[in-house]
C-alpha cells in the first residue's frame, strides 16, 4: 500500500515512511550507476501516482541533495528525466555552507587537484577555456597570484612579489581562506635573501600582491608553525592579524585588560573607554568576551561580529 501522500515535514506525524521513500529512491539510484534511472520509475517506486507524482519525485529528489547526495537530471532537452548519482564523500557537502563549498571548489582547482571535485562532491569543473571563472564563480583578478602561492607551498619554493609599495622575498609555510579573503602566511627575508629562525611569521592578504613570482622547487627553508610565544591564548598566532575595537567603561577597564591583555590603543572619553587589539587568535577573543558578557562591547570589526553572532545562535540551537 502506497504511503500517504503530503505527510512529510508535518510534526506528530510518523516520519518512517518518507525516510523509508527516500532510502528506496537512493538505493535504486546507487545500483543503477551511471545509467540512471527514469523519472518515472523512480515515481512508481516512491509510490506516487496521479497528476503530482512527478512533483513529489522531485522534492524529494530536492531532500537527498540538501542531505549532501549529488544527484542530476542527466536528460537531454524534451526527454523524459532521467536521474543519476553520483557515488561521492559527501561530509563535506552536508558540514559546509554552499559559500564555503565555493572557497574550497576554488582552492583544489587552483591547486591542480581537479580529482578532489569529483571524490568530494562539489560539484563540476570550470571549463577550461572560461577565463575569469573558477568553480563557477567570477575570479578576482588575484586568482592567478593565488594559484602560485598554492603551488609555492605545495612545492616548497621561495616566493617574490610586491606588496605595499615594497618587493618581497618570503619563505611560505601555508595559504588559508577567511571571510573569503585569501592569505598567505611565512616569513620574509632580508635583503640579503636570507631569513632567521626568530624572525616573525607574517600573513599577507594575496590580493594585496603584484608581480607575484616562485623561485625553484624546495628553495625555501621550513617555517615553524604557528608559535605560542606566551602562555596567554590572545598572543597565539592562530589566525591572520585582525584590527578589533571594543568599548568598555573606565570601570570595567581594569577587567579587560586582565582578560585580553594590554591594548594596542586606548581612548579615553569621560567614562567611556574605547580598546584596539590586535587579534590573531578569534576564538580566545570570543570565549574571552563571553567571560566579560555586558562589561564589554564588540564594536568592529563586521565580520569579528558576524563569528561571535553565528557562535553564540549555535550554541543556543538556532534559536
Amino acid at each position: 500500500m502506497p504511503p500517504t501522500q503530503g505527510t512529510q515535514g508535518i510534526p506528530g506525524r510518523d516520519q518512517r515512511a518518507p525516510m523509508e521513500r527516500l532510502v528506496r529512491i537512493a538505493a535504486t539510484l546507487r545500483e543503477r550507476g551511471s545509467v540512471g534511472e527514469t523519472g518515472e520509475r523512480l515515481a512508481e517506486i516512491a509510490g506516487f501516482d496521479g497528476e503530482r507524482a512527478m512533483d513529489q519525485l522531485k522534492r524529494d529528489i530536492r531532500s537527498l541533495t540538501d542531505q549532501g547526495w549529488q544527484i542530476d537530471n542527466v536528460a537531454g532537452p524534451g526527454e523524459p528525466s532521467r536521474y543519476r548519482m553520483h557515488t561521492v564523500d559527501n561530509r563535506l557537502r552536508v558540514r559546509l555552507t554552499p559559500p564555503q563549498q565555493r572557497a574550497l571548489q576554488r582552492a583544489v582547482l587552483l591547486a591542480d587537484r581537479d580529482d578532489l571535485i569529483d571524490r568530494l562532491g562539489l560539484g563540476e569543473r570550470a571549463a577550461p577555456s572560461e577565463a575569469g571563472v573558477v568553480a563557477g564563480v567570477p575570479t578576482a583578478g588575484h586568482d592567478v597570484f593565488l594559484a602560485t602561492v598554492l603551488q609555492a607551498v605545495r612545492l616548497g619554493s621561495v616566493l617574490r612579489f610586491s606588496y605595499k609599495g615594497s618587493a618581497r622575498v618570503v619563505h611560505p609555510e601555508s595559504v588559508r581562506s577567511q571571510n573569503g579573503t585569501w592569505y598567505l602566511r611565512g616569513q620574509e627575508a632580508g635583503t640579503d635573501g636570507l631569513v632567521g629562525a626568530d624572525e616573525p611569521v607574517k600573513s599577507f592578504v594575496v590580493a594585496r600582491m603584484s608581480d607575484v613570482a616562485a623561485d625553484a622547487p624546495r628553495t625555501a627553508r621550513p617555517v615553524p608553525a604557528a608559535r605560542h610565544p606566551e602562555l596567554h591564548p590572545m598572543s597565539w598566532e592562530i589566525d591572520p592579524p585582525v584590527d578589533v575595537t571594543l568599548r568598555t567603561t573606565a570601570a570595567h577597564q581594569p577587567d579587560v585588560v586582565r582578560w585580553l591583555g594590554e591594548p594596542a590603543a586606548v581612548e579615553v572619553d569621560g567614562d567611556a573607554v574605547t580598546l584596539r587589539y590586535v587579534v590573531t587568535h578569534r576564538a580566545a577573543l570570543r570565549a574571552r568576551l563571553y567571560e566579560l558578557g555586558r562589561r564589554v562591547v564588540l564594536v568592529g570589526p563586521d565580520d569579528v561580529r558576524r563569528e561571535l553572532v553565528d557562535e553564540l545562535r549555535e550554541l543556543s540551537g538556532g534559536r
